[in-house]
């Protein structure tokens, strides 16, 4: 089945520009340099699935012309993946039944509590996000097409990227467990986490991500949660020709 992936964030927790940054990316003129939090939208079979929901979903959504979403799933609990869930609600007023979110049993837990207000309040005069959580702990089934999550380590805590098709998205990613790499074989698309050069303790580095892409060799990788070190231009230009570094508002077209 023909999808769509669509990037609707590249960018870190703090954005790019940065609040209060003057440096040279943040002060680019090149859109691809415009990197809102991390996200991507995926459509098939007239189905839209949305992962994580970032504090700047309202705009990616305007942006990307969204009137409608079957389900979100969940990387993990950080803010800038999951605060934007509010924004669901216009969304969710005018369909069939809740929209179902998808997370590691204890990242719904987590979720369940931050938004409090949403699961558990009894408010009658409607106005909250029609949503429901739906745990998960292995492969499921999503409109016809298979879902895997795939573990990777954050820092010092394992999270979820996915594996759809012919197509695996990993953000947030310090380390990529052997298991894992096992699960990232014959795709056609990988997004990894590449935040700048220099190491950090929670996230991967373009070097470190190249590695990755050596070892599972996928048709194409795109970077994403990307920082202002690194200008979009010039560090495509010192990457091999089958990875680029993502950005918002790229399309492309795999198999599901």
């Amino acid at each position: 089945m023909k999808a769509r992936l669509t990037v609707l964030g590249s960018g870190t927790s703090m954005g790019v520009p940065t609040i209060g940054c003057d440096c040279a990316v943040c002060r680019s003129t090149d859109p691809r340099d415009k990197r809102t939090r991390p996200s991507v939208l995926l459509e098939y079979g007239a189905k839209f699935v949305l992962i994580d929901t970032t504090p700047d979903f309202r705009h990616q959504a305007i942006r990307e012309g969204l009137r409608t979403l079957d389900a979100v799933l969940y990387t993990h609990t950080h803010a800038d993946h999951i605060l934007g869930l509010d924004d669901l609600r216009p969304l969710s007023f005018h369909r069939d039944g809740k929209i179902p979110l998808y997370a590691r049993p204890e990242a719904a837990e987590f979720i369940r509590n931050m938004f409090s207000y949403i699961f558990e309040a009894e408010y009658k005069f409607g106005g909250l996000a029609q949503v429901e959580l739906k745990p998960i702990d292995g492969a499921f089934d999503l409109f016809g097409a298979r879902f895997d999550p795939v573990t990777v380590v954050h820092g010092e805590t394992e999270i979820y990227g996915f594996r759809f098709g012919s197509a695996a998205y990993l953000t947030d990613h310090s380390q990529v467990p052997e298991s894992s790499l096992e699960q990232l074989q014959d795709l056609d698309i990988l997004f990894l986490d590449a935040l700048r050069h220099k190491p950090h303790p929670t996230h991967s580095t373009v070097e470190n991500s190249l590695k990755i892409v050596d070892s599972v060799k996928p048709k194409r990788a795109f970077f994403t949660h990307i920082c202002h070190d690194l200008p979009h231009e010039a560090t495509n230009a010192a990457l091999p020709p089958n990875v680029r570094l993502s950005y918002d508002g790229m399309k492309l077209e795999f198999e599901i």
